[in-house]
């Protein structure tokens, strides 16, 4: 039984899954940025093609209906815009003109790699997703085949009239916790292992990511990069090695992009309190501000006042609490459930479903494994999860084999 679940086509995974949204690679970061605020998605995907299936005039977040030379060969959130202005000092000196660059550019600069995306076809079997996960994929690109004429009349209405497609295909992409997802809802099938502890099966990775509460948040530029690279998370600890809450690229990823000049001037534990989920302090955005004018960065300066001043008339700020959420201070990030203030934890004792459950729940991709006095032993992510799937699925295929 399990081999025919492996042998499951991942089209079966995409059911419901809206339509993929897109920038074109011709697209400034600015064009990112503000599409990113106005979906309310973590993610916009960008796409190369031999003709763009965008309006060149028309910069809005629009439905991905291209042809087939069309590829999608990157994506973009928060963090890596943040990321973007963080790394280089000239970026923070003018951040308008950073944002003006090509998205082409941060990808490079903030090496982001192509094969975090894969095409794949909606045939391919899951055991293919998984290996492709396994091999640094986060987001897995699928096709979608109709042949409603509701569609068909829908993107020939949405299609600029200068923009011909060779067909009327959309693409939704899938992400590892899709995958885990479906695992959980056919756990059965692979009892008893769900019931064992995560310590037994040795799905705790040691290879963490972590930081002392007082050290300055600049110098974790790099663990930034990673942990969004492997999809995991900064642990903040004390110096016993306890842990004290976590900077994460999953809430980073709802700040807007002034959470740049934070990190070039806070330290990791006052970053880790202004990027909570009710918004940072007043006295913290003074004490940011304040150091933005010692170091003479007054453009990052008058973007953080554009933020956080409701009246001013230059504000990128969101038009309703509801499209992107505000609070005290103006518009001062992006609000989603994702976003919150204490790092999900379990314990070596849980076993593997307790587990998956409580991420899935929590709609994240790792859990930090604490001893119960909170000493740090290490994480669980979606990863380790599919790598014991895996497993399970070689050894029973070689069984079969044999």
């Amino acid at each position: 039984m399990a081999i025919t679940f492996f042998a499951t086509k991942i089209s079966d995974l995409c059911l419901g899954k809206p339509p993929l949204r897109s920038l074109p690679a011709t697209a400034t970061i600015a064009d990112a940025v503000f599409a990113l605020k106005k979906s309310g998605d973590i993610y916009v995907s960008i796409w190369s093609c031999d003709r763009s299936a965008h309006d060149d005039d028309d910069k809005d977040y629009e439905v991905v209906t291209k042809c087939c030379c069309c590829r999608c060969v990157g994506k973009i959130c928060m963090v890596d815009v943040i990321v973007f202005l963080c790394n280089d000092y000239k970026n923070l000196l003018n951040p308008s003109d950073a944002l003006q660059s090509n998205v082409l550019d941060l990808l490079l600069a903030n090496n982001v790699k192509a094969a975090q995306i894969r095409h794949l076809e909606p045939n391919s079997s899951l055991l293919e997703a998984i290996d492709c996960i396994l091999e640094g994929a986060q987001n897995l690109v699928i096709p979608i085949y109709t042949n409603s004429t509701t569609c068909i009349r829908k993107n020939q209405l949405n299609k600029p009239s200068d923009t011909l497609h060779d067909s009327n295909q959309e693409f939704c992409w899938l992400t590892q916790e899709d995958v885990v997802r479906f695992f959980l809802n056919s756990i059965g099938v692979f009892s008893p292992i769900p019931t064992f502890t995560i310590d037994v099966l040795d799905i705790i990775d040691k290879s963490i990511l972590t930081v002392h509460y007082d050290d300055p948040a600049i110098s974790m530029l790099p663990l930034i990069k990673c942990s969004l690279m492997e999809q995991t998370s900064i642990g903040v600890i004390n110096k016993d090695n306890h842990l004290i809450g976590e900077i994460s690229p999953c809430t980073l990823a709802c700040c807007d992009e002034t959470a740049a000049a934070a990190i070039a001037t806070l330290s990791a534990g006052d970053l880790m309190a202004y990027i909570d989920y009710t918004g940072p302090l007043d006295d913290l955005v003074n004490l940011v501000k304040i150091r933005l004018q010692e170091r003479n960065l007054n453009a990052m300066l008058d973007l953080m006042d554009d933020y956080y001043n409701p009246l001013s008339s230059s504000s990128l700020c969101c038009s309703s609490d509801e499209e992107f959420g505000s609070s005290k201070n103006g518009c001062v990030g992006r609000f989603y459930p994702g976003r919150r203030s204490e790092a999900i934890i379990c314990h070596p004792w849980n076993s593997l479903m307790a587990v998956m459950v409580q991420m899935i729940a929590l709609r994240v991709s790792y859990a930090w494994v604490v001893q119960q006095d909170y000493t740090l032993v290490g994480i669980v992510t979606f990863v380790e999860i599919l790598k014991q799937f895996r497993r399970m699925a070689g050894t029973r295929i070689n069984k079969l084999i044999l």
